[in-house]
């Protein structure tokens, strides 16, 4: 449990200083972008080491009782992080702009293949290094990733991400933390 939670709260610091500055736009003029690999971009930062591969959806469908609904979110961001100093090495994490819908999970799917991530407030995260690493894997091999969460009043989000530049974004992410 400990684990999870520090998976979870690392996460989510890192998120909140780097949320804003990881959507396209903004990231063009952000001073740690370190690459830019297609639909990924890569960003590092020095205190305290951090590496990651980020990316925004091509795609996003909002549906209600299975019709397409409005709904207000915030950023939606694919990560992949690296952090030396706490042992991270291509942790996947996901926000949907929204608070997930309790004990709810989220579905990523890449390559007809189905992973499953917990949720914590607006962040989903594989529950284990290894659940990590044959995402990552996935990843690597597909061409997009589609991730569906319920938000806490009932929407059902889909998520689609371009894998073009993944495997570059996340190599050059993992080279600059790796030790």
């Amino acid at each position: 449990m400990m684990s999870r939670l520090f998976r979870a709260f690392g996460s989510l610091t890192a998120g909140a200083l780097i949320g804003a500055a990881a959507t396209s736009a903004v990231a063009q003029e952000a001073s740690n972008r370190v690459a830019a690999e297609t639909d990924w971009s890569v960003f590092q930062e020095t205190d305290p080491v951090e590496c990651f591969g980020v990316s925004a959806p091509k795609s996003q469908l909002n549906t209600k009782d299975g019709q397409p609904v409005t709904v207000n979110r915030g950023e939606t961001l694919l990560f992949v992080f690296y952090r030396p100093a706490q042992g991270v090495n291509g942790q996947v994490t996901f926000t949907g702009g929204y608070p997930f819908a309790s004990g709810s999970t989220v579905t990523l799917e890449v390559g007809g293949q189905d992973f499953q991530l917990f949720t914590e407030g607006d962040w989903a995260w594989p529950a284990t290094p290894q659940d990590d690493a044959a995402i990552v894997a996935a990843l690597k091999r597909g061409a997009e990733a589609t991730l569906t969460g319920v938000s806490g009043r009932g929407t059902q989000t889909k998520d689609t991400f371009s894998l073009l530049g993944f495997t570059a974004a996340v190599d050059e992410a993992a080279k600059r933390c790796t030790s």
